[in-house]
């Protein structure tokens, strides 16, 4: 039974007809935007070099899930052209659609962050860029809890996030409106060590969208690896 101190998941599952419909409208959202993405946000370097550091601890041919691999570009292309193999979560038709025609060698499922079922599989890595802050606090917790679970033993994480103090937020986002969470950097730390996740290393980035795009952002990585 749950402490006084800890609350009981089943009183904070969202209700499943609202959760459905907030999916969709989300999914809505990346399916206008669809290529315009890539267009607003170039010059990933931050995210690239996430993936290099990652790359180079893992062993060949290594099993990798993309949770939010968008248009494919270039998380799932880097890992392919490494060697990866790589599975693809997305809830977005167009998106999925543009990543099966950028990265024809990975599998792209259409799926949300919490369709993660560590029973069906295991991962050597798992990368989830900008696709938590898609989800409200009371939920980031056990989407963590689900990536852990279905990382192998000594698997590792890339996570990033825009760092805001934000929950659940509607901004305007390049002609939508989309739903965001954030965290100040520490405290972002302090959830995901809570998930069982050890941060191994630490990078924020200043990063500048392009033209007619996004606000400039901080952006953080974090490396990790699954505690015992």
């Amino acid at each position: 039974m749950p402490s006084d101190n800890t609350p009981d998941p089943r009183e904070l599952a969202p209700d499943p007809v609202a959760w459905a419909e907030r999916n969709a409208h989300q999914a809505g959202a990346f399916d206008a935007i669809g290529e315009h993405y890539d267009e607003a946000f170039p010059n990933k370097e931050g995210q690239q070099d996430c993936v290099r550091r990652m790359l180079s601890l893992l062993p060949p041919g290594a099993h990798v899930l993309d949770l939010g691999s968008g248009t494919g570009l270039p998380t799932a292309r880097q890992l392919v052209l490494a060697g990866a193999r790589v599975t693809g979560f997305e809830i977005s038709e167009r998106m999925l659609e543009l990543a099966r025609r950028n990265v024809p060698e990975a599998e792209f499922r259409r799926a949300d962050i919490l369709d993660l079922d560590p029973v069906e599989r295991s991962y050597d890595a798992i990368v989830a860029f900008f696709s938590l802050l898609c989800l409200p606090k009371e939920r980031i917790p056990e989407a963590l809890g689900r990536v852990r679970a279905s990382l192998l033993p000594g698997g590792l994480l890339c996570l990033s996030m825009v760092e805001a103090d934000l929950d659940d937020a509607p901004i305007p986002f390049l002609g939508s409106e989309i739903r965001v969470s954030g965290y100040p950097r520490e405290e972002l730390r302090r959830v995901v060590e809570k998930a069982g996740l050890i941060v191994e290393d630490e990078r924020v980035v200043a990063y500048e969208p392009g033209p007619g795009g996004a606000p400039p952002e901080v952006q953080i990585f974090l490396t990790c690896r699954r505690g015992a």
